[in-house]
């Protein structure tokens, strides 16, 4: 990218209007809160033709997910506020990364796992990233019983 960013709640509150997503459950019934369009923070960031991968990372939890950007960047958003406070850890905060409907990125590199909550660093790589998401369903299964 060109212009690395470190974005607080009240950047992210600041964004246009246009790049807001208001009340997420409106998308998503099971999802709740505001946030900011993925592409709108790629946008910001003057991200480069080269950028391939997208890297999420929660520090908290230790979990990483790098997945291909160009499914992904018109489709997610970044949860940034619930009840008009930043989200709380105990609800997936600072920052819970989405991908409504993730089936339809026809990929699968990008699965439910890649809806990272915890996000604390968000990377942009030209070749897959550190990415230690369950590989079978026996490991995603114990990743939820955690």
């Amino acid at each position: 990218m060109e212009k690395p960013l470190e974005l607080s709640f009240e950047d992210l509150a600041l964004a246009p209007e246009n790049q807001q997503i208001l009340d997420v459950s409106r998308i998503d019934p099971k999802r709740s809160g505001d946030a900011v369009s993925l592409a709108w923070l790629l946008e910001a960031a003057q991200v480069r033709d080269s950028a391939v991968y997208l890297g999420l990372h929660s520090s908290s939890d230790n979990f990483h997910a790098s997945i291909p950007l160009q499914p992904v960047r018109e489709r997610a958003f970044l949860i940034y506020r619930l009840d008009g406070l930043p989200v709380p850890t105990s609800a997936g905060g600072p920052f819970r990364f989405y991908i409504p409907d993730f089936a339809s990125c026809h990929t699968e590199e990008v699965d439910e796992c890649a809806n990272v909550k915890f996000v604390d660093h968000v990377e942009l790589t030209t070749q897959k990233g550190f990415d230690n998401r369950p590989e079978d369903d026996e490991q995603h299964q114990a990743l939820h019983e955690e």
